[in-house]
C-alpha cells in the first residue's frame, strides 16, 4: 500500500457547549438552531476528508460538548470521600442543572455532529468540565454574593469541582459504536474517557492521545504506558485544558481541580511528568480558555512542543446580526473550526494554522471585520498580531531529527491502521 507523502491537516473542535446548549435552539425560542451550525462544520469535515478527495487526516475535539451538568451535587465517590458542598446561585442560575435536557437535547445533538464523520476518518473527543454528570462548589471556597460570568470573564464564583462522566462514557466511550471495532483505536483507558488512535500523514505514522482535564497519576502512567508501545511516533496530546489565553500553563482560578483531588496533576505538572520527558511530543491541543494563543517551549531534549490554545465558543456575530434580545451566556461558536496544515515531505517540514468558519464560508484573514468582530479576544493585540494568532505557520526545523524521513510505502501495521478511514 502506497502511503501518500503530501501535506495533510488535522481539524480542531471546541468546546462545542454553546452550539449544544438546550437554551440555543429554536424550540426554545432561538433565533436560529446552534446545533446547526456545529452539524454543518462536521459535513465540511466530512467532504475534506482524504477518502472524499480532502486533506483531513484526523480530528480531534477539545471538550465541552454540551452546556448542562445533570447534578450540583457531588457524586457517590466523592460524598463517600466526605465532600461537601454550598450553593452558589450565581453560576447555579446561568448553568442549571439539567438531566432531562442534556439527555434529550444536548447529548444527542453532539452525537449527530460526531456520527457524520464517524465513518470518513479517525477521530477522539475528549470530555471537559461541562461533560461531567456533576459540578458542585467546595465549601471552603465560597462564592463571593455577586459573582458573576460575563463575555466568557468569572468573578468570585469561588471553587468548583466535577464528579462522575456516566453520560459521557456510555455515549462517547470505548464501547460506543463510535469507537468500537475501529482498528485506529488503539488503546483506551477509564472507560474511554482516556483514549489513543493511530492515523497517516505526510509519510508518517502520528498517534494521538486525548487524556482527562487535570489528570489523575494513574492516568499519567496510561499515557505513558501508550508511548512506550508506539515508540517513535509523532504524537499529539489533546486535553481540555493546559495553556491559558496569556500562554501560562496553569488552571482557571474557580475550576482548579486539585483543590479536592489533589492526586491531579495541573498544567504544569502534567508538562513535568509526561509532555517534556517524551520527546515524541509533537503538539498539544486544549480549549476551556476563551480565545486563541500559541507557545512553543522546547523539551527535556532540547527540541520543540508546540502548545496550542484553540477556542471560539465566545464568538457571536452569527447571533448579533438576528437583532434578538433573547439572552445567551458567552457566545456560539460561528461555524469556526482550526485547521493544522503539515507539510513534511518538503526540504523543511512546516505547519501552517488557519482558521475557517463554515457560517461565513471564509478564513480568518479573508473577513475584513474579522478583527472588529472578535478582537476583544485579545483587545492588547495589533490587528495583524490577532490575526497572526489564526493564520501563521511554524518551521518544524528538529522534525526530521527526531522522526526520520518520510516513507511513501506503508507497513502491514500502517495498513491496518487506516483501514477505518
Amino acid at each position: 500500500m502506497t502511503i501518500s507523502t503530501e501535506p495533510f491537516s488535522v481539524a480542531v473542535i471546541c468546546d462545542t457547549q454553546n452550539y449544544s446548549s438546550y437554551r440555543n435552539q429554536r424550540e426554545a425560542g432561538f433565533p436560529f438552531n446552534a446545533r446547526e451550525m456545529l452539524w454543518d462544520v462536521m459535513q465540511y469535515i466530512a467532504r475534506n476528508a482524504r477518502k472524499n478527495g480532502g486533506d483531513i487526516a484526523f480530528v480531534s475535539g477539545l471538550g465541552d460538548s454540551w452546556q448542562h451538568p445533570s447534578s450540583w451535587e457531588p457524586d457517590a465517590p466523592h460524598v463517600e470521600r466526605g465532600v461537601a458542598t454550598i450553593p452558589n446561585p450565581a453560576i447555579e442560575a446561568l448553568i442549571p442543572a439539567s438531566p432531562r435536557e442534556v439527555l434529550e437535547v444536548e447529548i444527542p445533538a453532539i452525537r449527530k455532529a460526531w456520527e457524520i464523520i464517524a465513518d470518513e476518518l479517525p477521530f477522539f473527543l475528549v470530555p471537559g468540565n461541562h461533560d461531567h454528570d456533576n459540578i458542585w462548589s467546595d465549601p471552603a471556597f465560597p462564592p463571593e454574593p455577586n459573582g458573576w460570568i460575563r463575555d466568557g470573564m468569572s468573578w468570585g464564583l469561588g471553587a468548583l469541582h466535577v464528579g462522575s462522566l456516566d453520560n459521557w462514557t456510555a455515549h462517547f466511550g470505548s464501547e460506543s459504536d463510535l469507537f468500537r471495532g475501529k482498528p485506529w483505536y488503539v488503546a483506551s483507558y477509564k472507560d474511554g474517557c482516556n483514549a489513543a488512535q493511530v492515523f497517516e500523514g505526510g509519510g508518517y505514522k502520528f498517534l494521538h492521545i486525548g487524556i482527562e482535564m487535570c489528570p489523575q497519576d494513574d492516568i499519567i502512567d496510561w499515557a505513558q504506558s501508550v508511548i512506550d508501545t508506539h515508540k517513535g511516533l509523532p504524537t499529539i496530546i489533546s486535553i481540555h485544558e493546559f495553556i491559558n489565553e496569556k500562554g501560562e500553563r496553569q488552571s482557571i482560578d474557580c475550576f482548579d481541580l486539585t483543590r479536592i483531588d489533589p492526586e491531579r496533576n495541573s498544567p504544569q505538572m502534567l508538562w513535568d511528568r509526561l509532555v517534556a520527558p517524551n520527546d515524541q511530543i509533537l503538539c498539544t491541543l486544549n480549549g476551556h480558555f476563551h480565545g486563541v494563543m500559541n507557545r512553543v517551549d522546547t523539551n527535556n531534549f532540547g527540541h520543540k512542543v508546540y502548545q496550542f490554545l484553540v477556542n471560539y465558543q465566545c464568538r457571536k456575530q452569527s447571533f448579533k446580526t438576528t437583532g434578538s434580545d433573547v439572552a445567551i451566556l458567552d457566545g456560539i461558536g460561528d461555524g469556526w473550526l482550526r485547521l493544522m496544515t503539515f507539510d513534511l515531505a518538503g526540504e523543511k517540514p512546516t505547519l501552517r494554522l488557519r482558521a475557517y468558519s463554515t457560517h461565513y464560508k471564509a478564513f480568518a484573514s479573508d473577513l475584513p471585520l474579522y478583527t472588529e468582530w472578535y478582537g476583544n479576544e485579545h483587545p492588547e493585540m495589533s490587528d495583524a498580531e490577532f490575526v497572526g494568532l489564526d493564520e501563521c505557520s511554524f518551521d518544524l526545523d528538529d522534525f526530521r531529527a527526531r522522526f526520520g524521513m518520510p516513507s511513501s510505502q506503508g507497513s502491514a501495521e500502517r495498513e491496518l491502521a487506516l483501514a477505518g478511514e
